[in-house]
């Protein structure tokens, strides 16, 4: 907020030296509860300094702060409460955000780099529930690095090389049919994928032929390498046809196998830098407080860290990044731990710019999602349940809704994308269809519709805004909506140093109740005064349609 900065630099007048600007500002709160005021200094601090108890310094303060956007400054228990100055603030915050539109809350465009892991699926395997946390996840955080004036690159780091990909051409080869695999190449290239597992529990000696698959496309045999282009671009197809109905795009498609001819160097560079050490046959790179980092094993092949090394310097030489995130769940903590502390053993300083950003599980009955078991539920199914489901609810609320699939396409979607995001990305989340397609509560559903409700007010009330008109903002009412419409650009502020898009989906759930109750004690299309309360329903507006927008969410006009 920043009418913090403004509190913080009228007590700085009256402390002097004794705490600077930006500590005040730290420590500057909102209370708890509004009969408290709008902000709050604590003196507790201050106490061993002045000797004296934190009321009685609070009062001293109190008695000498000058500060022209509080209507009342009130010491209590050891806190100066400060009321702010609600009609000015009211109308100086609703002209901002009408005037910057979506621009609000945006900080200047620089010329700093970020690229972002993303999504990441792995080829000829179904893009299930379990894929959908980084997708969005991943998706949110860059549309809110853009709005900070980052240049963003979105890269989706297919998972298409790996022992798997031996398993699933002896699967092919054992029980695969070309037709029934053209005719719906990921649920028949799953079920071969299931089968060659539950065979191997038997038969573990299908385990071997598999690794040597592996080795053989490896070692750029063409009938296997035929087979994995197969199966690589039939996947991309499918998941393309999901990326379009989350909205979703990327800069970068490569893969795993596009390191394939960059780890030779990478395993290079460590022997040169004397990084890299044997054990037991394979090779490793020591690092502090974690095990060693395994670069390649016994038998000469290569692993994910060694990738993973490439990949950092690939993108560093191609994009000179300053940050790079890795939107990647939390069991491969260790990973990237190892990875990052190998990179800084290499001497590559803009490792400091490089973040996991860990995410938790979407559990089903409480357990991990298996694609091996097949125990795994599809995204697409999910999305076409969800869609299926608001065109039902908008056939029952308003028939005569013009746009309905095209509605019904944005509801059902921001449904299943609000669910995750709306959840502290660290937390497990239990899939439910039940509870991700409800349409009330703190949903993303009820955001939308809040949005269509000002639309609609702004229609009714044939609103247009004029820049020169005065705003009267007298409603004290409306006070709670300015609070929470000026604390946005804090909010994305915080979303970003955080890797955290659920403070913006709160936030929106905040105005949306706000604003609902609201529109449930003012007559907002009274004549009265009506170009201000109008004025208001518009910034709401502005506001929860960029909110939406950051979290990768479209925003209906009607509903």
């Amino acid at each position: 907020m920043q009418y913090k900065q403004e509190y913080a630099k009228a007590l700085v007048q009256v402390l002097g030296d004794v705490l600077t600007e930006e500590q005040i500002t730290i420590m500057i709160e909102k209370p708890k509860h509004d009969k408290l005021g709008d902000l709050a200094f604590p003196c507790f601090e201050l106490a061993k300094q002045y000797r004296k108890s934190p009321n009685r310094i609070a009062e001293d303060i109190a008695s000498k702060l000058d500060l022209h956007i509080a209507e009342k400054v009130e010491p209590v228990g050891g806190y100066i409460n400060i009321f702010l100055k609600k009609a000015v603030i009211s109308a100086l915050t609703i002209n901002k955000v009408l005037k910057e539109k979506g621009q609000y809350g945006s900080s200047p465009v620089t010329s700093k780099v970020m690229t972002i892991d993303l999504s990441s699926p792995n080829i000829a395997k179904p893009f299930s529930m379990g894929h959908l946390r980084s997708t969005v996840i991943g998706n949110s955080l860059a549309l809110i690095a853009d709005k900070q004036g980052y240049q963003v690159v979105r890269i989706n780091h297919l998972g298409d090389w790996g022992t798997q990909f031996g398993k699933l051409i002896v699967a092919y080869n054992m029980w695969g049919e070309e037709k029934e695999v053209r005719k719906s190449p990921i649920k028949e290239l799953l079920a071969l994928y299931v089968k060659f597992h539950k065979e191997a529990e038997v038969k573990p000696s299908l385990n071997d032929l598999g690794r040597a698959a592996f080795k053989n496309l490896e070692e750029q045999d063409e009938e296997a390498l035929q087979l994995w282009k197969w199966f690589r671009e039939e996947s991309l197809k499918e998941f393309m046809k999901i990326y379009n109905q989350l909205g979703i795009q990327f800069d970068s498609y490569h893969g795993e196998a596009f390191y394939n001819d960059k780890m030779d160097s990478v395993v290079k560079e460590l022997q040169e830098k004397g990084l890299l050490m044997e054990s037991d046959g394979a090779h490793v790179v020591e690092v502090e407080n974690f095990p060693p980092c395994l670069i390649k094993k016994s038998d000469g092949t290569t692993l994910y860290a060694t990738r993973d090394l490439a990949a950092a310097i690939y993108r560093q030489e191609n994009y000179r990044f300053d940050k790079s995130l890795y939107v990647v769940g939390h069991e491969q903590t260790l990973h990237f731990k190892q990875l990052f502390a190998v990179l800084r053993k290499m001497g590559y300083e803009w490792q400091e710019g490089m973040a996991h950003v860990p995410f938790g599980m979407i559990l089903k009955d409480g357990k991990k999602m298996s694609t091996r078991k097949g125990k795994v539920v599809l995204l697409e199914d999910v999305i076409k349940d969800a869609i299926t489901l608001a065109l039902k609810n908008i056939e029952e609320k308003n028939p005569q809704l013009e746009n309905k699939e095209e509605v019904a396409n944005q509801v059902g979607v921001g449904a299943i994308i609000f669910h995750d995001l709306k959840n502290f990305r660290l937390n497990d989340i239990e899939f439910s269809l039940e509870d991700m397609l409800r349409f009330e509560g703190e949903t993303g559903p009820y955001v939308q519709y809040t949005h269509a409700r000002a639309a609609s007010l702004l229609r009714k009330g044939n609103y247009r805004y004029d820049e020169n008109q005065q705003l009267e903002m007298h409603d004290h009412k409306a006070w709670p909506i300015i609070k929470l419409l000026l604390s946005f650009p804090e909010v994305i502020d915080k979303a970003m140093n955080d890797y955290d898009p659920s403070q913006i989906a709160k936030v929106l759930l905040d105005i949306s109740k706000a604003f609902n109750k609201y529109y449930a004690t003012v007559k907002i299309l009274d004549e009265d005064n009506l170009y201000s309360r109008l004025s208001l329903v518009d910034a709401v507006k502005i506001v929860l349609n960029e909110g939406l927008r950051l979290l990768g969410i479209q925003a209906p006009q009607q509903m």
